[in-house]
């Protein structure tokens, strides 16, 4: 098993371990709400940078287990809100998201001078993973 969770992990590593695309689903009223988001992947979780006081933060704070996939990959997740991008426990994962995210992060889309941007994070709970005909459970 420890072989396996460590051929999952450099097989997540190399695939989301950048700026990558996933798709991320929440549930509000029994409504599910999916939205493509920006995010990187460290020791199982993905990391993205959003707005505090968004749809999709709202809906979280209601529900925080999430659906998260992407090609060949799909999975549950506990979403947690880390609160403000420049808080100082969040230092060292705010540190690698701007070199991750740098092609994009300052292009004015977000104000890091608002505390209401911050950093969710979303611990992969379950999943599948597809590499290569081979089927990896999380």
């Amino acid at each position: 098993m420890i072989k396996q969770n460590l051929e999952i992990e450099k097989i997540m590593k190399e695939r989301f371990g950048k700026d990558t695309i996933i798709a991320l689903a929440t549930i509000e009223n029994s409504t599910p709400h999916v939205r493509y988001v920006n995010a990187y992947y460290e020791n199982g979780s993905f990391y993205i940078i959003t707005h505090a006081l968004s749809n999709k933060m709202k809906q979280i704070t209601n529900n925080s287990t999430v659906a998260i996939a992407s090609e060949w990959f799909t999975a549950h997740a506990e979403a947690m809100n880390l609160g403000y991008f420049k808080k100082a426990e969040n230092h060292l994962i705010a540190k690698t998201l701007s070199i991750v995210f740098k092609s994009w992060i300052d292009n004015g889309h977000n104000d890091f001078n608002d505390e209401n941007t911050i950093i969710l994070c979303l611990k992969v709970t379950d999943g599948l993973l597809f590499s290569h005909g081979t089927k990896y459970v999380l």
